[in-house]
């Protein structure tokens, strides 16, 4: 009878957990639904700010801007916000994680992004010193995972897995031009989870700043578009003035299409991750009730036989 009642616990122990996955499972396509919405609507969006970018980059190849790739930028004696070519340069890593578990591999994948991103920004290159990459990590998932990381965590943002909206990706893109603009790091780099199809998720690394035109350039070509071509401008009051003014709409378009495109796919993970889990579930359970029936029907066949065997010792 022990044997028989902790079959029982453990059946309505899995059932009340299948009830959990099922839930999680239609919450996570409700989720889904909408993010893939958004996602298709933002996309036009994503696309249009590189290709702009790329345009304005293009055709202007001696203007002078801190946001601008190394070669590009002003000489030490142009300022006092001019970057210290001597001084080790430090990079900055955004890495795009989800607020809850329970979403199969879409965090570790991730995280395993982050860490072999962080390992080539430590590298010295062209001789140049480099200092340990700091982390700005968007999720809570993140934050659990890389305070035991030998890596700085310089800023943590968390949204409680609502849908991102622009007001979320001002709120990061300020921090980062503000600090970027100050010399906390010399160049941003996001990681985040892109979205081929409900069932193929990838994480992907892509630096914010400085910009380079042969770089948007190649992601333009590698997501199929066709080539830009250069382009002239005019500009008032100035080019500088002007593509100062447009870097932060650019930061902040790149970074809002990167965390509707990883909510989008973290619900696709849990999906998958619920759907998986609940095929288990319906698989234990069906074991146990196996089992249960056996004990069940051993206990009353042991009855029976009790029974039978007094009756003939009174008989007899």
């Amino acid at each position: 009878m022990a044997n028989l009642r902790d079959v029982r616990l453990r059946m309505r122990a899995i059932t009340q957990t299948l009830k959990v996955t099922k839930a999680m499972n239609l919450i996570s396509t409700s989720k889904l639904r909408k993010g893939r919405r958004v996602l298709e609507d933002t996309e036009p969006f994503f696309t249009r700010i590189q290709k702009t970018m790329c345009d304005i980059l293009a055709g202007q190849k001696t203007m002078e801007s801190r946001f601008l790739a190394a070669q590009t930028r002003p000489p030490a004696s142009a300022g006092p916000a001019a970057p210290d070519t001597t001084a080790p340069r430090r990079s900055a890593v955004i890495a795009v994680t989800s607020d809850k578990g329970l979403a199969g591999g879409y965090n570790a994948a991730v995280f395993r992004e982050v860490v072999s991103l962080c390992e080539n920004l430590s590298r010295p290159e062209g001789g140049g010193r480099r200092m340990s990459p700091v982390l700005i990590l968007i999720g809570a998932i993140g934050y659990r995972y890389f305070i035991r990381s030998p890596y700085v965590i310089l800023e943590n943002f968390s949204f409680k897995s609502k849908l991102p909206d622009m007001e979320d990706a001002r709120e990061i893109s300020d921090y980062i031009i503000s600090q970027y603009l100050w010399g906390m790091f010399d160049e941003v780099h996001i990681v985040y989870t892109h979205m081929h199809s409900a069932v193929k998720l990838l994480p992907l690394r892509r630096q914010i700043l400085p910009l380079n035109a042969e770089k948007l350039q190649e992601e333009i070509e590698k997501s199929g578009r066709k080539k830009r071509v250069e382009l002239q401008f005019e500009y008032l009051p100035s080019e500088e003035e002007v593509f100062d003014a447009l870097v932060p709409l650019y930061v902040k378009g790149i970074i809002y299409g990167c965390l509707v495109e990883s909510y989008a796919g973290e619900q696709s993970a849990r999906m998958a991750a619920m759907d998986e889990a609940s095929k288990s579930a319906e698989k234990m359970l069906g074991a146990l009730e196996l089992s249960h029936n056996r004990a069940r029907q051993a206990g009353i066949t042991q009855e029976v036989t009790e029974i039978v065997s007094g009756s003939a010792a009174l008989s007899g």
